[in-house]
């Protein structure tokens, strides 16, 4: 699934509902400002134990932050939480613990949103 010019601004919160395929293997959510600069690249990859978050410049990727904690279940829904600010990306996990990543691009709006992988969107809302 993928949105484009949805305006994700500092500041706001953008809820998402994903329900997860019963052989999840892995994952993506990804928001930026094309599928060439990705500001957070989150991907929770099962079969690893992690939750990568990372960032594309012009077409080139950082270096990878992993996560050991996967608060997701294949085959249930979960609901997270994404804002920003110029400086990180703050992500609430579905057990309510909290992860960050650096906002690389250090915009302050964004306006493009893609899912990939193993789950489905069955919500998103921005306020």
């Amino acid at each position: 699934m993928e949105v484009k010019e949805m305006s994700f601004k500092m500041g706001q919160e953008l809820k998402i509902r994903v329900k997860l395929k019963d052989y999840c293997n892995s994952f993506s959510i990804n928001i930026g400002h094309d599928s060439d600069n990705i500001a957070l690249h989150f991907n929770p990859r099962f079969g690893q134990g992690v939750i990568v978050c990372n960032c594309l410049s012009g077409g080139s990727w950082g270096d990878e932050h992993h996560e050991g904690n996967i608060p997701f279940t294949p085959g249930e829904e979960s609901k997270f939480y994404i804002n920003f600010n110029s400086e990180q990306f703050y992500i609430k996990l579905p057990n309510s613990s909290m992860m960050n990543f650096p906002n690389q691009l250090g915009d302050v709006k964004y306006n493009h949103f893609f899912i990939s992988g193993d789950a489905e969107i069955m919500g998103i809302k921005i306020q």
